[in-house]
């Protein structure tokens, strides 16, 4: 794992101090293992995909938005959502892929948003990352103050989905491609974490690129744009 900075400048959103990372990449490169890192090291990581499980709940609105477009076929004995059988219909399908994140995305959002409040209240020199496959292509990147992608080469995403999540070769690649390219999120980075690599290397740039967020945290003065 190995990590790279890009100078970009980017106009702090979140808070006057506190500072939003947006962690991101493509499925399977490794982004849930970063975020473990820096939640060792002191940041409050926000996960958008514990979110959206979240949000979809038995009997929440978005639930039955779901039920409503999907039909109850996809629904387990508890009523829950079989995520695998809903990634099945949407996955081959952009134009329901995109129905599907028109009812998420916003509560996410919204939850998002609370939760990054709550930490700034509880601590106004917070790194708070939040982890979330679909920063660009959900706009979220507008929302943060800097952009961490985690890479990794194909056959390694393709090794870990069929490991993972007991996918065809044909299934993961079907699950890359529904994602903006890595190459297009690379270039669009502040900085950018091979997840691929050593985990020691890994821990070692997570810690360094830790220490960096911070004191920008704490000496951030421009105020709050939205």
């Amino acid at each position: 794992m190995s990590i790279s900075v890009c100078c970009q400048a980017r106009r702090m959103v979140s808070s006057a101090a506190m500072i939003l990372i947006g962690l991101t990449g493509g499925v399977a490169t490794g982004k849930s293992t970063v975020a473990k890192m820096f939640k060792q090291r002191g940041a409050i990581v926000i996960d958008a995909d514990e979110l959206a499980r979240e949000v979809v709940q038995p009997g929440k609105p978005a639930w039955r938005d779901i039920i409503r477009r999907f039909g109850t076929s996809i629904l387990n004995a508890d009523r829950t959502i079989n995520r695998q059988t809903l990634g099945q219909i949407v996955f081959g399908n952009r134009t329901k892929l995109r129905e599907l994140e028109r009812i998420i995305h916003p509560r996410v959002a919204r939850e998002q948003q609370r939760l990054t409040r709550k930490a700034a209240t509880k601590d106004p020199n917070a790194v708070v990352l939040y982890d979330v496959p679909l920063l660009f292509e959900a706009g979220i990147d507008k929302r943060v103050d800097r952009i961490i992608v985690v890479t990794a080469d194909q056959r390694t995403q393709i090794a870990r989905l069929k490991q993972r999540n007991g996918l065809t070769r044909a299934e993961a690649l079907q699950r890359i491609r529904s994602q903006m390219p890595l190459s297009k999120k690379i270039s669009r980075a502040d900085m950018i974490i091979d997840g691929t690599l050593h985990r020691a290397i890994g821990r070692k740039r997570v810690r360094d690129a830790f220490v960096m967020f911070s004191t920008l945290a704490s000496s951030t003065t421009s105020p709050p744009i939205r």
